[in-house]
């Protein structure tokens, strides 16, 4: 058997793959501890409103509605509109319906997006994805049609109390090549539990608007759902950035929801990828939505039940740690958003590689280092001074 260079690419071995069959085993196992991975906690509270929810729309038609009809390729028309309707009351923002598209889940929209805009052009000169600082999702850096299609920027990094520290942009080493055809970055980063400030965000917008290039901003944890930010941030957009949303952080992981809100000419080509790729993407997942948004209770769930939940196990995991780690022999990354905790060991005597594969034999699963870094660009490479594992809070 023969594979392409495209088959041969995606069969070989590689992080998200790795990280979605540890999850798989790990659920499945008694006694596995989870605290590498991006499923999200089981809320009691939320799986009853989902159980009351989807009665519901038993009753009323929508459930089956959305299980025995196509959609078009951009997605549930009510919820494109109910959606816009929402982020235009809550942000004022200038968006419609023609500015929202659906996919099977966020990773489809990144590979979409990272290989809509980055790649081999017409031209022959490849183009390249720009995360501005690294650690980042390790799902990224597979997700690229060509080889050496990412790049990263390292960041700095400031000390704080309680033994905690904090990631920002080096803006003086950010440097937007004519090889950049896009730009990257997670808020809240899906490693770190890091919120990059307002002040840059506002930065990278400029910096994309002044190259001409896309700034897609992976809001998966953020704002306005599910809210998982525990510290000021103002969410952006304007047509110069791509704001992908996951409807997995809800609770809702395998309905294999993703949102897109992109300038209209970035959603038409979304729409012509997923009628060519999927027909359509799967309409379970925009039917709750749509109906969570109608009833009122989407943003008040965020903030009642989902953000405080994981606000809470955010506390009681470092108080564990720190019955056993004291700050100088672990620093913990500042937990801003998202369900993750950054681990720094500073003298861990072995890689983290080989710290992994020890705990997995004892049944703890986390994500190690390597994995979270993009393979390509000339300051990407990671001393053994930075931080070490992502461990998942939220599960």
């Amino acid at each position: 058997m023969t594979f392409s260079r495209f088959g041969n690419k995606f069969t070989r071995h590689c992080g998200i793959a790795q990280l979605m069959d540890d999850m798989n085993e790990g659920l499945r196992t008694l006694g596995a501890i989870m605290l590498g991975n991006n499923n999200p906690a089981s809320i009691p509270a939320m799986e009853r409103y989902f159980d009351g929810l989807c009665r519901e729309m038993l009753d009323d038609g929508t459930l089956n509605e959305a299980l025995c009809n196509y959609d078009g390729p951009q997605g549930k028309d009510t919820l494109l509109t109910s959606l816009a309707a929402l982020l235009r009351k809550e942000f004022d923002w200038p968006v419609t319906a023609a500015n929202i598209a659906l996919t099977n889940g966020s990773q489809s929209a990144f590979f979409y997006l990272f290989n809509l805009f980055a790649g081999r052009g017409e031209d022959g000169t490849l183009r390249r994805v720009l995360f501005p600082l690294a650690p980042e999702y390790l799902g990224y850096s597979d997700a690229g049609l060509e080889e050496n299609m990412f790049v990263a920027t390292k960041p700095t990094l400031s000390l704080l109390t309680d033994g905690q520290f904090k990631y920002h942009v080096d803006f003086a080493h950010l440097k937007v090549g004519e090889d950049i055809g896009f730009i990257c970055v997670s808020r809240p980063t899906n490693t770190t539990g890091n919120v990059i400030t307002d002040e840059e965000l506002m930065k990278l917008d400029a910096l994309a608007r002044q190259h001409q290039v896309p700034l897609l901003i992976d809001n998966a944890y953020g704002l306005p759902f599910p809210g998982l930010i525990f510290t000021d941030a103002r969410p952006l957009w304007n047509p110069n950035i791509i704001l992908c949303m996951s409807l997995s952080k809800l609770g809702l992981p395998d309905v294999r929801g993703g949102i897109v809100i992109a300038g209209e000419p970035v959603i038409k080509a979304l729409g012509n990828i997923n009628g060519i790729i999927s027909l359509a993407p799967g309409g379970i997942g925009p039917a709750m939505l749509n109906s969570m948004i109608r009833r009122g209770d989407l943003l008040r769930l965020c903030e009642e039940v989902i953000r405080p939940f994981y606000r809470r196990r955010v506390d009681e995991a470092i108080a564990f740690i720190r019955r056993w780690l004291p700050p100088e022999r672990c620093l913990i990354h500042k937990p801003e958003g998202a369900i993750f905790l950054w681990l720094w060991f500073p003298d861990l005597p072995i890689s983290t590689d080989a710290l992994y594969q020890r705990l997995k034999l004892r049944g703890v699963l986390m994500v190690p280092r390597p994995l979270l870094f993009p393979r390509a660009g000339a300051r990407v490479a990671s001393p053994s001074s930075m931080p070490a594992y992502e461990l998942c809070a939220g599960g």
